[in-house]
């Protein structure tokens, strides 16, 4: 246990986490929301800088990240904890125990050994992953940092609730993110979530101002989050204030947490999706969870032609020449393609 960054004290021993938009008072003995920051007479201290819960090495399209690095390989990472309560969560045993007043479990690992994994490993990259990567921001950080004197690239996978003042530490440090907007309603994200809309929408348009690589996740819920209307204002807010290069993953929903009781998504919903957003002008939109499926590949935005071909997380093709459609001549959006 080490004393946390980015809070600040107040009176009578409370202190306010400054980590993300929950912006939590936290008095002495008490956690966050989160559950793994903690007040120790009058100071905040992370419970999990250190312990590694999860760890791996997947595509870096499993994250999922179509354009950054294709073909390559991350070291994925979590530790316990989330400062979100998705009543959806497809990762609750990880994530959600420490809210509950569970001590968060994993194995020690300091950023050195991370970043040693990744090179043996052959990774191009490292991923922040698996739960919410924000709370663990001070595993993050000093591992960010050696990896990129490593040579290696740093991915964000997130629900984008994190404070501006973690994004700005994290801005010189993070190649690449793919970000969860999970509704475009104030109300599914307060009662489905337990957290706002708003600070995700301007996280994710600061994220396109730092400069990393960005593409935006929506797991498409039935009866939740997948009427036409909600689909549209997802992908016209996408095509608006990010940009149409900027990659819509929409994925299949499968019954989980406190979902039991709704079913999977429809690939014709997923379909439905895919088509809403190719009609916002988007020029990279994905299906999810459904392999084999024709829209998990890309295609040129200039000619049509299939430029990458996908099987799951698999590339099973590659129609590109120095990054461009090898038929037109369409420079394809992305890093290192």
């Amino acid at each position: 246990m080490r004393e946390a960054e980015l809070y600040k004290t107040l009176t009578d021993q409370r202190v306010q986490c400054r980590l993300c938009n929950h912006f939590c008072i936290v008095a002495k003995g008490e956690a966050g929301t989160c559950g793994v920051r903690t007040n120790r007479d009058g100071k905040l201290f992370t419970l999990v800088d250190d312990k590694v819960a999860a760890l791996g090495v997947d595509p870096v399209e499993k994250k999922p990240l179509f354009h950054f690095m294709p073909g390559t390989r991350t070291l994925s990472f979590a530790t316990m904890g989330c400062n979100l309560s998705c009543s959806f969560c497809q990762n609750f045993s990880l994530s959600q125990p420490p809210r509950n007043g569970q001590m968060p479990m994993g194995q020690a690992a300091s950023p050195a050994q991370l970043v040693a994994s990744a090179l043996e490993h052959d990774c191009g990259s490292i991923s922040y992953t698996y739960s919410e990567p924000t709370v663990f921001f001070e595993l993050i950080e000093p591992t960010a940092t050696l990896a990129v004197d490593k040579g290696l690239k740093n991915i964000m996978v997130s629900n984008g609730f994190m404070s501006p003042e973690c994004l700005d530490r994290l801005g010189p440090i993070i190649h690449a993110a793919n970000i969860d907007l999970k509704s475009f309603s104030e109300d599914f994200y307060k009662d489905q979530c337990g957290a706002r809309l708003a600070p995700v929408l301007e996280n994710l348009k600061r994220i396109r101002e730092l400069g990393w690589w960005l593409e935006v996740t929506t797991l498409v819920i039935p009866g939740l989050n997948d009427s036409d209307q909600e689909l549209a204002d997802i992908a016209g807010f996408i095509a608006e204030e990010l940009g149409i290069d900027v990659p819509w993953h929409v994925s299949r929903f499968h019954p989980d947490f406190e979902k039991q009781d709704v079913g999977p998504t429809s690939v014709a919903t997923l379909e439905r999706a895919w088509a809403i957003g190719e009609a916002a002008g988007l020029q990279y939109v994905y299906t999810g969870n459904v392999p084999g499926h024709d829209a998990e590949s890309t295609r040129c935005p200039g000619c049509g032609t299939v430029v990458v071909s996908r099987r799951g997380f698999t590339i099973t093709g590659s129609d590109l020449k120095d990054g461009a459609c090898a038929k037109c001549g369409q420079i394809i959006a992305g890093v290192d393609l």
